[in-house]
């Protein structure tokens, strides 16, 4: 006499084994993230990972490599939403890149499993974990290392305080001192910091510069008549 609950079919014994697999692989990423204090930690890397092996193996289940095929491609864009989710910009910083990437990367590893393809499920988490493990060391010993100015891509600007009626001749005097020190000028701009005082702001063409010469131009412009107050910034690249 058959028993309340029917047998589990091969299928769904299968399914099982791409959740448990996808649970296991995600506990893997997710607790390295939870011991780094990570906004997105244990649980979050665990459900990604099991929610992408569900639906791709729902996929399979229904129309075969066809269907997993398409649900991978709905898989990758919701994980970017949900990446979207943990990027914060604090002024000119951004945080919650790295964990943005690991949360796709546990989708990758739940959409393996669900694959049945256990093997590079498991290739993909250990690289995650290298990543975000044995790379530390090495992002540690490149932030250490001294920035050279000259060799940086960045954006400069020299930016000069005069008063409003005196703008137009400014503005020709930066120009003039900075295509003499051989940094042209793609830009002027003329910024009113008040009814009576205005900021020149002069970004240069050059990614490099001498920041001893820049020093030189700008203590120069700064003793010239009419200017109250003369420096130059540097905005780094992506």
């Amino acid at each position: 006499m058959p028993g309340p609950f029917p047998s589990p079919t091969p299928e769904a014994l299968n399914s099982a084994v791409s959740l448990v697999v996808a649970f296991g692989l995600g506990t893997l990423i997710g607790a390295e993230r939870q011991y780094r204090q990570r906004t997105a930690g244990l649980r979050t890397a665990v459900l990604v990972a099991v929610g992408a092996a569900a639906f791709v193996d729902l996929g399979m289940r229904l129309t075969g490599g066809d269907g997993a095929t398409r649900t991978v491609a709905y898989v990758i864009s919701g994980i970017g939403f949900l990446g979207a989710g943990v990027i914060m910009k604090e002024g000119m910083n951004v945080r919650g890149l790295n964990t943005a990437a690991t949360l796709w990367c546990s989708a990758a590893v739940g959409a393996f499993a669900g694959a049945d393809l256990p093997l590079e499920a498991a290739f993909v988490t250990a690289a995650v974990l290298a990543g975000n493990t044995l790379l530390r060391p090495l992002v540690n010993l490149i932030d250490r290392i001294p920035i050279d100015e000259s060799a940086t891509e960045a954006t400069y600007e020299v930016l000069v305080t005069t008063e409003a009626g005196s703008a137009g001749p400014v503005r020709d005097l930066l120009v003039g001192r900075l295509e003499a020190a051989s940094y042209p000028v793609s830009g002027v701009a003329v910024e009113e910091r008040g009814e009576e005082v205005v900021e020149v702001v002069a970004t240069l063409t050059a990614t490099a510069v001498d920041s001893r010469e820049l020093d030189a131009v700008v203590a120069e412009l700064a003793r010239q008549p009419g200017i109250r107050h003369a420096t130059w910034s540097v905005q780094t690249g992506d």
